[in-house]
């Protein structure tokens, strides 16, 4: 037996499959427009730019980690003992307040996981260096990152417990030490507390409002996904339920009348072909436009008002005997309420086909002031019973089509004993 050879390969260049046989199928990609909403941000950048836990799912990397933690301990070692020949009442820096100062880079490589535990290592720290009175100094740069971080992550009550008990620390330290109170170790405390809060409360905010302009933008995507997802299964099934029921049925009078009136079957057979090229051209301009991504615009005009002459000419190769009435004055109407008056008069003429064994179906356009009604009567079986019926796709797309305009749809009793269906739809002129 000859062995397969999908498109795009050669009978060498195919490659030969663990099963033996022809590739796997492949899943069929979803529509850009009915894919789910993206996930938000997962690289390692600024907080804030990751909506769904505030901090990079992966977190920088480990170098830059490790990179970002021996500058911290430079700037903080190195300027601890600067600050010490200015502040000569303070204690020297031994080797216990290098140890101190490590604690707040030692934090910041583990904040990513152990965020409460990295904010109690670097407060202690820092609480027990000013208790012992070691020089204020650049200890607060590394202390301030891992309290703006701790906000970040969503531990606002413990940043604010450390920053208050560090500040309670130092206060009582300096203001009862044997040198007297430092105001001006303690006025630069308070002050450095209030801008740590501060930053870390400006950027947990802007984080917030990033995660809320996030999440709103993706509820409009998936609420524009849905609705495109509607609108392309009412175009479907109006196009080819109409279509294709008119198709059925003069298939079924061109096989009774085959051999009784054989004269009569041309035009039947030529009311098919019409029927599915009209089915296949409007399938062909709603591919296209779905596979348009560059220009959304169709490339076909939308069905208009005036098209419903064409509905009536079909179905009277059914069988059907379709009229079609203006009440009021015709004006111009919106694309949409014409579309969606089109695809209404489809429909039900379709449902009539399909359901009703009707012989009359009467269409009625009414011009009202700021809307437009559509009438379809029949005289079929309808009536009261077809109202208590479980509404299928088709009544479903039309009351969808007249809601998605602001009008109504109502089904009841024809006065001939069929069904009637009646839709307004306001029109919204621009004056």
């Amino acid at each position: 037996m000859a062995r397969t050879v999908p498109l795009g390969y050669s009978r060498r260049s195919m490659p030969r499959w663990p099963s033996g046989g022809t590739p796997p199928i492949a899943p069929v990609p979803r529509l850009r427009c009915m894919q789910e909403p993206e996930q938000p941000p997962v690289s390692w950048g600024p907080p804030w730019r990751h909506a769904r836990s505030g901090w990079p799912r992966h977190g920088f990397p480990w170098p830059a980690r490790v990179f970002g933690a021996g500058l911290l301990v430079v700037v903080q070692v190195g300027g601890t003992f600067g600050a010490a020949h200015v502040q000569p009442t303070s204690r020297p820096v031994d080797a216990a307040a290098v140890g101190l100062l490590l604690a707040a880079p030692v934090s910041m490589l583990l904040i990513r996981r152990y965020a409460w535990l990295a904010a109690l290592l670097a407060g202690g720290a820092t609480a027990a260096f000013f208790a012992r009175g070691y020089p204020f100094g650049p200890i607060i740069i590394g202390f301030a990152a891992v309290v703006v971080i701790t906000v970040l992550r969503g531990l606002r009550p413990l940043a604010w417990a450390v920053v208050a008990g560090v500040l309670l620390t130092a206060t009582l330290t300096r203001v009862g030490g044997e040198h007297g109170p430092n105001w001006q170790v303690l006025g630069g405390l308070v002050a450095w507390a209030g801008v740590i809060l501060a930053v870390g409360e400006l950027v947990r905010v802007r984080r917030d409002r990033a995660v809320s302009s996030w999440q709103a933008s993706q509820e409009r995507r998936r609420r524009q996904a849905g609705e495109e997802r509607l609108r392309i299964a009412q175009e479907l099934h109006d196009v080819v339920a109409h279509h294709m029921s008119l198709i059925t049925v003069q298939a079924g009078v061109a096989l009774h009348l085959a051999e009784r009136r054989p004269e009569t079957v041309e035009p039947a057979l030529r009311a098919i072909k019409d029927a599915s090229k009209e089915a296949l051209g409007e399938l062909r301009s709603l591919i296209d436009l779905l596979r348009d991504d560059e220009n959304p615009a169709p490339r076909a005009p939308a069905p208009t008002l005036a098209a419903i002459d064409d509905i009536v000419e079909r179905s009277s190769h059914a069988g059907l005997t379709v009229t079609k009435d203006l009440v009021g004055q015709p004006r111009p109407l919106p694309a949409a309420v014409e579309l969606a008056a089109y695809r209404i008069v489809q429909e039900g003429i379709t449902n009539v086909v399909r359901h009703a064994n009707a012989t009359r179906v009467a269409v009625v356009i009414g011009y009202a002031d700021g809307a437009l009604t559509v009438r379809i009567d029949d005289n079929g079986l309808g009536g009261p019973r077809a109202t208590r019926l479980e509404p299928g796709n088709g009544l479903r797309g039309m009351h969808e089509r007249a809601a998605a305009l602001g009008g109504d749809l109502q089904i009841g009793a024809a006065p001939d004993g069929g069904l009637r269906v009646e839709a307004r739809l306001p029109t919204r002129e621009t004056r």
